[in-house]
């Protein structure tokens, strides 16, 4: 909720209320994202050592006070030093969370249980975006603040009572708790399809970052707030079924499908001439990104050694946020030259791009080794 709440205005903020340039805004936008990348490099490393329930209720704790910071903050400055821990608590605690879900998660069904888990995500990005352009045209930013302070106390009080599988190290992975050398940081197996995402994502930067404000260029935030609650309900029913479809016929068969689906939704925006065009963009947006995201998560976790879960995770997660963060820095400098149409047929071009890069590295084997049932 959190994290959908501010992404989808946090650009317009900065613009509106430190008369941000379109690259700074991009940059107040993006550097929560820099910030998760941070915490994740190390994150999933020492997510073990630390203990799982520690790190999540110490980055909460720290998620809860960034969020209320954002109220006094009286400088640009100052809002991205914010963004940024905010970021680093966010990266550590889902980092936590997620690992935890895929250790519980039977390796035979890992598809479909990780679909399950991510329509939690689905519900944030329905109602988070949705409230995001409601309070900001009718309420006020301190009232959008205060309700992430609030919504992130909910997640601390709750993470209080929950309970996750620990993997204390083995005394082989206690001996290299320092090493810093790339292959402890990140797991390889999972980069090819970190990759992929990577340039997904930097598709959908273009959209939880620049929506609102291109929808308020276009006098169609109406069906702004419609996109994202179209999304959401369009991600709920594809996570119902595309995992067991991944589970059976393998990677290949919802990837292709899903990449395309998105090609085409941001194809959809960048004509979009009316806000009913607008809204059924995110149809296949929906069915794109939003249906792609845990099947490669699956792909990732499957490709990767049991014992790595923690490290896969931050990997796979890592990339994928290196992708939603480097996007709005990118597509801000490029917003004057483009405008939004433009911005949005480009990204349409990049998402097939992503389409060809899978086949090369994952796709032209459609191969996922038999899991083992635990």
């Amino acid at each position: 909720m959190v994290f959908y709440l501010l992404m989808t205005t946090m650009a317009l903020y900065a613009v509106e209320r430190f008369s941000a340039s379109d690259t700074a805004s991009g940059l107040a936008s993006s550097t929560f994202i820099i910030g998760a990348l941070i915490a994740r490099i190390f994150a999933g490393k020492f997510l073990d050592f630390v203990g799982r329930r520690r790190m999540l209720v110490i980055a909460l704790l720290v998620y809860v006070i960034a969020g209320i910071l954002y109220i006094p903050a009286d400088s640009l400055v100052l809002l991205v030093i914010i963004r940024t821990i905010h970021g680093m608590a966010f990266g550590a605690a889902s980092t936590a969370i997620s690992a935890s879900v895929m250790s519980l998660i039977p390796a035979h069904r890992r598809s479909e249980g990780t679909g399950y888990f991510g329509i939690s995500m689905t519900l944030a990005t329905a109602i988070g975006p949705f409230l995001a352009v409601i309070l900001v045209e009718y309420a006020t930013y301190e009232a959008l603040f205060a309700l992430c302070g609030a919504c992130a106390a909910v997640g601390l009080i709750l993470a209080l009572f929950l309970k996750l599988p620990e993997h204390p190290p083995t005394p082989e992975h206690a001996a290299t708790r320092w090493s810093m050398r790339p292959r402890d940081l990140f797991e390889p197996a999972a980069m090819s399809i970190g990759a992929v995402m990577f340039v997904a994502a930097v598709g959908y930067s273009g959209i939880i970052s620049f929506l609102n404000s291109f929808a308020r260029a276009e006098n169609m935030v109406a069906a702004a707030s419609a996109f994202f609650l179209v999304y959401a309900v369009v991600v709920l029913i594809s996570r119902l079924f595309m995992g067991r479809i991944q589970d059976r016929f393998g990677d290949n068969a919802v990837v292709y499908p899903t990449l395309l689906s998105f090609a085409i939704g941001l194809a959809l925006l960048a004509y979009s001439p009316n806000g009913v065009v607008l809204t059924f963009s995110a149809v296949f947006i929906g069915f794109g990104f939003g249906a792609l995201m845990p099947c490669a998560q699956a792909i990732a976790v499957t490709m990767s050694p049991r014992h790595r879960i923690g490290v896969t995770t931050s990997t796979f997660f890592l990339m994928t946020d290196a992708g939603i963060g480097f996007g709005p820095l990118v597509l801000g400098s490029l917003l004057p030259l483009t405008g939004f149409h433009g911005m949005y047929g480009l990204l349409a071009v990049i998402v097939l791009l992503a389409g060809v890069l899978y086949h090369f590295l994952h796709g032209y084997r459609n191969y996922r080794p038999m899991p083992i049932a635990v």
